[in-house]
């Protein structure tokens, strides 16, 4: 199938075929979170989920977790996003770190995002641009570290505080 165009600066008209077109958007974008608080320094393994509010729809497969290691649905370049929710006490400096794997062994940190602060909230966020070229070796975890006293990430079930968000831009 072919489909009519006019190029407006040269005022010609003709047909283009359909596998000329430009195919894309946005192929995967999925969303997870914390749903419980944590208080001590650890890469995060439990209590999550896939962000289950109405009006929340994943777009593709979605990302698969387990144990805290997520593992893309297909190849391509992905935008992943960590953010971090939570209060701090005197002398913390809360990281979060999301780390990458290509071999499906060794995870290196790639990028980092820290709060401090004392007796309030605060929020805080990285993110990484992730070249996922094979799905059984390319893989994220995200860790907390510098948590002591009585700060705390903060989760919840029920909202999207501490979260993960996982968005396909392209091909590889």
């Amino acid at each position: 199938m072919a489909q009519t165009f006019l190029n407006l600066a040269q005022g010609v008209t003709g047909t283009l075929p359909t596998s000329n077109y430009v195919q894309g958007g946005i192929t995967e974008a999925d969303q997870w979170r914390l749903t419980a608080g944590v208080t001590s320094n650890a890469d995060i393994t439990s209590n999550l989920e896939r962000v289950d509010n109405s009006g929340f729809s994943k777009i593709g497969t979605g990302w698969s977790q387990s144990s805290g290691i997520f593992s893309a649905p297909s190849t391509g370049i992905y935008k992943i996003k960590f953010t971090i929710q939570g209060y701090g006490t005197s002398g913390d400096n809360i990281n979060g770190y999301i780390k990458i794997t290509t071999n499906n062994s060794s995870y290196s940190p790639v990028a980092r995002c820290n709060f401090s602060g004392v007796g309030s909230y605060n929020v805080s966020s990285t993110e990484f641009y992730f070249d996922v070229t094979d799905t059984s070796t390319h893989k994220c975890k995200f860790q907390l570290t510098s948590i002591g006293g009585s700060a705390e990430v903060v989760g919840n079930t029920d909202e999207t505080w501490t979260y993960f968000t996982f968005i396909r831009l392209g091909d590889t």
